[in-house]
């Protein structure tokens, strides 16, 4: 399964999107995003849970993976894919013991040493960023194209890329080493979501094509 994790990744935060969560997650899935992440650090986690199922019958329709960000327990009980973890979050064998051998874990670097690390661990997928500037968060440490490159020399499985990822970047992006591109705003503040991430899913797999 963890593979298969290619194409387009939609972070969908509820106080970063512009319009209805709910319904931007459908025509995110409906332009060709792969992969939905969850993400809500404002509010707690029961107030989350419907929303979540919800996402995870979403999902299921368009065939695409659901991962939440940080929770454990949401992740089960919401009977999520998995679950994207940061360098503080609980550790990744913890986690696996918490999820079983079944359910993705992906996990945050900035640096190289912390991609090998994860992989190490046994992460599913190792996510890479900020690739570009970005202001969706205030403590991302910059890794930039090169970094990308040099995980993708000794990193085996599937890399995501993150920060400041839109149309005009993501083909480089995927040039550099990634496999998917993790975007917020490039879809979230666009007028028409589902054509922002149909265009996106566009350039990207063109660059796949190309890189194989």
């Amino acid at each position: 399964m963890p593979g298969q994790m290619r194409g387009v990744y939609v972070i969908l935060d509820p106080s970063v999107v512009k319009g209805i969560p709910l319904k931007v997650a459908e025509d995110v899935l409906a332009g060709g995003a792969r992969i939905i992440q969850w993400r809500d650090k404002v509010r707690d986690k029961g107030d989350q849970i419907i929303e979540c199922e919800y996402l995870r019958g979403l999902c299921d329709q368009y065939e695409a993976f659901f991962i939440i960000n940080d929770h454990v327990d949401l992740a089960i009980a919401s009977r999520a894919d998995g679950v994207h973890l940061g360098q503080h979050d609980l550790p990744v064998n913890i986690a696996r013991t918490l999820l079983g051998p079944d359910m993705i874990i992906g996990k945050s670097n900035a640096l190289v040493n912390e991609a090998l690390e994860a992989q190490s661990q046994g992460s599913d997928y190792v996510a890479v960023g900020a690739i570009f500037p970005t202001q969706t968060k205030s403590n991302t440490r910059p890794a930039g194209l090169e970094t990308l490159t040099r995980v993708r020399q000794i990193v085996s499985g599937p890399i995501v890329a993150i920060g400041g990822i839109k149309e005009s970047n993501a083909a480089q992006v995927i040039e550099a080493g990634a496999d998917s591109i993790a975007v917020i705003t490039a879809v979230l503040h666009a007028d028409d979501p589902r054509k922002a991430t149909r265009r996106l899913v566009d350039r990207v797999n063109y660059a796949l094509d190309m890189r194989a």
